[in-house]
């Protein structure tokens, strides 16, 4: 049983430390090529490999959707078009400061995912889950406006660019609460369909918005550009860090595992200001007060669960 819980937490660690440099990571790629395409070559790969995995492991009988496809479709849509869109989409617009807001708008999703789960399952929450999500939204507000509320209204179109990556890290918990419904399915099964019909909504969006000539289709010496970028993003931050966060939690249990994402931020921290990026103490508080928030509503679900 030690055992085991050591190789949850290493997963978990894998997972959350894979997602916080992602940020930085994609900084420099999304000055070189939009969002939505290489959400396509990232998911594109990704969705191929599970295919490869759930074939090999389960069968061809592991791609029926059964009776799920419009769920299954909605959510696969929500998560690889919905959250990198609008995530990565923001990022760019925010400049400089983008991975930090994304990395920390990452850490307040199991607090975005209490008022899905009230939405969703009817599950409302109580007072202390009300005053830790105001203390996060107090931290957030502090990292976006580096502590002058003007920059919300100024400079790098950050207002807009804080509401698309609050948006895009609300699909991602619209997904994981999504997954519940699927208890009797094993995650590769689900993860590979959604990651499948996902990449298909993605691939229709993008053929619309370039026949319409909203978007160029990327040129080859983009692709080349972003291909470290690209790498990184399918096997680290996508296969191996996926497969690391749930098996990770199954180990550990949801409740244990959830205080990893915390790294997020801190990680991308680190890695944008080894980078040169001058950070502000209004940030760093900004990020310690969202962290508080999160740790502080997980020990009072454990005390609650006692």
């Amino acid at each position: 049983m030690g055992k085991n819980y050591l190789l949850g937490v290493s997963l978990c660690l894998i997972a959350v430390l894979s997602w916080g440099a992602m940020f930085p990571i994609m900084g420099p790629a999304l000055k070189i090529m939009d969002p939505f395409n290489f959400t396509l070559f990232r998911y594109g790969i990704v969705a191929v490999i599970f295919a490869i995995i759930l074939f090999l492991k389960e069968g061809p009988r592991a791609f029926l959707p059964e009776k799920h496809f419009l769920k299954l479709w909605f959510l696969g849509t929500s998560a690889f078009a919905g959250f990198s869109f609008l995530v990565f989409l923001g990022q760019k617009l925010a400049g400089s400061s983008g991975a930090l807001i994304a990395s920390v708008m990452m850490a307040v999703q199991p607090l975005l995912g209490v008022i899905v789960g009230w939405i969703y399952r009817g599950t409302k929450p109580g007072k202390f889950v009300f005053m830790s999500m105001l203390v996060a939204a107090v931290g957030v507000f502090l990292v976006v406006t580096k502590g002058d509320p003007a920059n919300l209204l100024g400079g790098q179109n950050t207002l807009l660019a804080t509401i698309l990556i609050l948006l895009g890290a609300l699909c991602w918990v619209i997904y994981t609460t999504g997954g519940a419904d699927f208890k009797e399915w094993s995650i590769l099964r689900y993860s590979t369909l959604t990651t499948i019909y996902g990449v298909i909504s993605v691939s229709l969006i993008l053929t619309l918005a370039i026949s319409l000539g909203w978007l160029e289709a990327p040129t080859v010496i983009q692709v080349q550009e972003v291909s470290g970028a690209l790498v990184y993003m399918i096997t680290l931050a996508g296969v191996l860090a996926v497969f690391a966060w749930n098996l990770g939690n199954r180990l550990i249990g949801a409740l244990n595992g959830i205080l990893f994402m915390n790294l997020v931020p801190v990680t991308a921290f680190v890695i944008t200001i080894w980078r040169g990026y001058q950070i502000t103490s209004y940030e760093v508080v900004g990020c310690l007060l969202t962290i508080s928030a999160l740790v502080a509503n997980n020990l009072y679900n454990r005390y609650k669960l006692k």
